[in-house]
């Protein structure tokens, strides 16, 4: 039995309420295979007499907004620049066009680029959502330094 598919357009304001996140403008991206949010001070530290690892990190670079979990995850990835990269990867709740899912998302510097959060089609893929880029075109400005 299929899902009901949702459609989302190649950009779309998301929310990550469990590390105090709203309205984050994401790029929807079908050739990136997993997610990412851009963080700052992502590092590890032990703590306590059984030296427990408790993931660090600064949700937009904020510190004010400063997280940390002992429930994490560490996977390699491909970058955008074809690099393989360890990334650390946390599930959470994301709101997507109204709609709470489960996530799991990478941890990652994303000050170079455009927009602090990526959203790939593993995620797409689990929830049932197809891209149509026409919806929300109008927040793409991606070309315009092109012509």
């Amino acid at each position: 039995m299929l899902k009901r598919t949702k459609t989302v357009g190649c950009l779309e304001y998301v929310s990550f309420p469990d590390i105090g996140l709203s309205n984050v403008l994401a790029k929807i991206d079908t050739g990136a295979f997993s997610g990412a949010i851009h963080c700052t001070g992502i590092k590890v530290v032990r703590r306590g007499k059984e030296r427990r690892r408790i993931l660090k990190f600064k949700p937009l670079g904020e510190s004010t907004m400063a997280q940390e979990t002992e429930f994490f995850d560490e996977t390699y990835v491909r970058s955008a620049t074809g690099h393989r990269v360890k990334r650390f990867v946390i599930a959470t709740t994301i709101i997507c066009g109204g709609k709470p899912y489960r996530i799991k998302i990478g941890l990652s510097d994303r000050s170079d680029m455009k927009r602090e959060a990526l959203i790939g089609r593993r995620f797409l893929r689990e929830n049932g959502i197809i891209v149509d880029v026409r919806k929300n075109s109008e927040l793409d400005d991606e070309g315009e330094n092109t012509r």
